[in-house]
């Protein structure tokens, strides 16, 4: 996907006979998945006009334009929704961001050592995590919070990460314990 969309939603279900669907929003308030105008799929090339009809958990029911049976929302399951970035307001708060923008960045220690690349942003409820692929392969997993990550550097390319040693296997460390 080009880096000048951000995917907003997906659609998760259809909701009743009547082309409804539930979307799982990607947005910090649900309806605001409705807010910047159509959506695009992930190729761009086709466009989706939602109007919103209820709150559903973990996301909205929105209707769109020209779906109209429960197979027809069926068909559309899965599909991920985009907007362009320049339809996005500008983040003016401070220690605020785009979880787009924080995906594929190098994750350093505070003395620069290489832990890895951001791969995922998930929230599983209790806040947002960065999943993290070491250079050896290994998945990494540290909350997203000022404590863990006290730096971020969107310009640089890059985070510093403070993980405790425990959740930290070191490449020397690795090969010490195949030797056992």
């Amino acid at each position: 996907m080009a880096d000048d969309r951000l995917c907003l939603a997906a659609i998760a279900a259809p909701h009743g006979v009547r082309g409804l669907v539930k979307l799982k929003t990607f947005t910090e308030v649900p309806e605001d998945v409705a807010a910047y105008g159509p959506l695009s799929d992930e190729s761009g090339g086709r466009s989706f006009k939602l109007t919103l009809k209820g709150k559903a958990k973990g996301g909205v029911i929105a209707l769109i334009d020209g779906v109209t049976t429960r197979e027809q929302a069926e068909a559309l399951k899965g599909t991920r929704l985009y907007v362009a970035r320049a339809a996005l307001p500008e983040i003016e708060e401070e220690d605020t961001y785009y979880q787009a923008d924080l995906l594929g960045l190098r994750v350093e220690t505070e003395t620069g050592e290489a832990l890895g690349e951001v791969l995922a942003v998930p929230n599983y409820g209790a806040g947002d995590f960065l999943e993290i692929r070491t250079p050896e392969g290994h998945m990494l997993t540290l909350p997203f919070t000022k404590a863990a990550v006290p730096v971020v550097d969107i310009a640089g390319g890059r985070l510093v990460a403070s993980p405790p040693d425990e959740l930290v296997v070191r490449a020397d460390e690795e090969s010490d314990s195949d030797d056992a």
